[in-house]
């Protein structure tokens, strides 16, 4: 097997893998009642873009190599780092969502009960599921040796994370008030001690 096909198939297996823990969390969250709905046009808009960009695009690459002349040689190096930052950021994802519990959302909504998480990965940074995001996004460009598809994941990323950040930190303001406040000056946005 190739190196490209090597990270073809740890992408698709981090792929499951992202899915399956993220499927039982979108069951219970059904069951939550949420107080407090900020979803727009414009949240939808990142989360599509994400979807496209770390999902749609390097699924379309793996099955039928398009786009091919963007392809670069696979190095093994480069898709054992991809691969080590990629199930690292599985790893975060897992924990960020086991930490949040019924706090957990797709969009930016408010759970009856919700509770201000500060611990776990939490507590270095105020967003550690964008952080798997950056990541597994990094990890893909990594992974699919295709300038396109590299590209595609980062910009993904970026879109959904800016277009959301500023809007969710908001929310949680007007929801937590100086806890929120206070947590926010303890901690970084999404890379520890520096952003």
């Amino acid at each position: 097997m190739s190196t490209a096909a090597i990270g073809a198939v740890l992408w698709v297996m981090g792929g499951i893998a992202w899915y399956v823990i993220r499927y039982p969390f979108e069951r219970r969250a059904r069951r939550t009642q949420v107080v407090l709905n900020r979803r727009s046009l414009v949240d939808m808009c990142g989360l599509g873009a994400a979807m496209l960009g770390m999902g749609l695009v390097p699924a379309i690459y793996v099955a039928t190599g398009f786009p091919a002349p963007a392809d670069y040689p696979a190095g093994p190096v480069r898709v054992a780092a991809g691969a080590i930052l990629f199930f690292a950021a599985v790893w975060l994802f897992r924990r960020t969502h086991k930490e949040l519990g019924k706090n957990w959302s797709i969009t930016l909504e408010i759970r009856e009960k919700h509770k201000l998480v500060s611990g776990g990965p939490y507590s270095l940074v105020r967003h550690p599921m964008y952080t798997s995001f950056l990541m597994m996004a990094v990890g893909q460009a990594l992974l699919l040796a295709n300038w396109f598809v590299g590209l595609a994941g980062l910009l993904g990323f970026a879109l959904l994370f800016f277009l959301r950040v500023d809007k969710e930190e908001r929310m949680m303001l007007d929801t937590f008030g100086t806890d929120y406040r206070d947590y926010m000056d303890r901690t970084k946005r999404i890379i520890p001690f520096v952003y």
